[in-house]
């Protein structure tokens, strides 16, 4: 990976030619690799032994994870004010990112393999409300009556 000052340099460069996404969603990106690759080597250490190596579906899921432990209830909120509104965008933003040589990728991986893993309604909105469904045998009657 390139050094910190180069990669905001680099986000520059990218922002100017695809204005589709917010400075803040590269470099939410980037973090999110960070962190998927750290709890990847906790959970298969064998694994990221060989390779530092995260699959499109592997990275979204440590990408939802991660905006969820960030931003919470607001996570689809602040994704769509950078321009990011569905799992195709983050695949855009990191294709991007190995076409500048900040993110390496192998011959296998395709932007394809970010198409629609989840939903962002589903993925960061709905962990936060509440259950809607009644328990069984639950009253609805109001207190007091009968």
């Amino acid at each position: 990976m390139m050094q910190d000052l180069d990669f905001t340099e680099i986000v520059d460069l990218i922002c100017k030619e695809d204005t589709r996404y917010d400075k803040r969603a590269y470099t939410f990106v980037r973090q999110g690799l960070d962190q998927t690759v750290k709890n990847l080597k906790k959970t298969e250490p064998a694994r990221t032994q060989q390779s530092q190596h995260v699959s499109g579906p592997e990275l979204l899921e440590g990408m939802r994870a991660y905006a969820l432990d960030q931003f919470g209830p607001l996570a689809k909120t602040v994704l769509e004010s950078w321009g990011v509104h569905r799992c195709t965008d983050f695949g855009e933003i990191v294709f991007n990112l190995i076409e500048y040589r900040v993110f390496s990728k192998t011959e296998n991986d395709r932007r394809e393999d970010f198409a629609d893993i989840y939903d962002f309604e589903e993925a960061f909105v709905k962990p936060f409300r509440p259950a809607d469904k009644r328990r069984p045998g639950s009253s609805t009657k109001a207190m007091g009556t009968g």
